[in-house]
């Protein structure tokens, strides 16, 4: 390790040290000697199980059987967390096959930079990541559960997720993202009229509201299913690894073809 990074990396521990303990004692207490939900008042969990259907009152009242909350940033105009839409549904069936249960606790808003810049709405852009860290807490606050499944991506979302998804540090939790994304169009064919594309998306950008229809070059550049660029999936990543400790899973990351995207959206 380098003699500064070590120096910094030692300033941060000491500094650190006592904010830590308090998290760590937290955490233990909140830990507690098992499931939680059995230690709830009657009124309080007949109002979790007022909305169970199929099997999941019965597994509720099993303290042996696993809870799982999960959290979702869920929405239709993000390309990144379009595909979350289907996943609850889907995790409910797995872990129901697993011999646990799954209730969907709350959803967090998750904003998309590239359609708000130059708006008034990119003022909301950093704001919303404690918006979403405060929503996870509330999604997880009613101590139901056993673990927790995080369903985001991006660079306001992932940590705001991590943040509030800490808050509760005794419960284990896997994030899942929605994986990054291949081009929309080849860079040999991000050409109009013999323009190279950043003239393209030049007069795209500076195209009249009034026109029926601007320029298209840069659409289907991002019109590939769903997902993440991956650049802003290898901030995700850079962002995983700087919050410790923590596992990750599969790092050796294969880009899956849109055939198999399309398979897998099916299922």
């Amino acid at each position: 390790m380098h003699s500064v990074v070590e120096k910094v990396t030692n300033r941060i521990i000491e500094r650190s040290k006592a904010h830590r303990q308090r998290y760590l004692q937290r955490v233990a207490e909140a830990k507690g000697d098992g499931v939680f939900r059995n230690k709830l008042p009657c009124s309080n969990l007949a109002h979790d199980l007022a909305g169970c259907v199929g099997t999941c009152r019965s597994k509720l009242l099993d303290d042996t059987i696993p809870n799982i909350g999960i959290i979702s940033a869920y929405n239709d105009m993000v390309s990144a967390h379009q595909p979350y839409g289907k996943y609850p549904e889907i995790i409910k069936a797995s872990v129901a096959k697993a011999g646990g249960n799954a209730q969907f606790a709350g959803g967090v808003p998750a904003m998309c930079d590239g359609v708000t810049q130059g708006e008034p709405g990119m003022d909301m852009s950093l704001v919303s990541r404690d918006v979403i860290a405060m929503s996870t807490v509330i999604g997880l606050s009613h101590n139901v559960f056993d673990g927790a499944i995080l369903l985001g991506v991006c660079d306001k979302i992932l940590p705001g997720l991590l943040m509030g998804g800490l808050q509760f540090g005794h419960l284990p939790m896997i994030l899942i993202p929605a994986g990054p994304m291949t081009s929309g169009i080849a860079n040999k064919d991000k050409i109009r009229s013999g323009r190279p594309l950043p003239r393209v998306r030049s007069v795209t950008m500076n195209c009249s509201p009034r026109r029926s229809r601007p320029i298209t070059a840069p659409e289907p550049a991002h019109s590939t299913e769903r997902q993440i660029p991956t650049s802003l999936w290898l901030k995700c990543l850079v962002c995983i690894y700087r919050v410790a400790p923590l596992s990750t899973l599969e790092l050796n990351y294969v880009m899956p073809s849109p055939d198999q995207r399309r398979s897998r959206s099916h299922h």
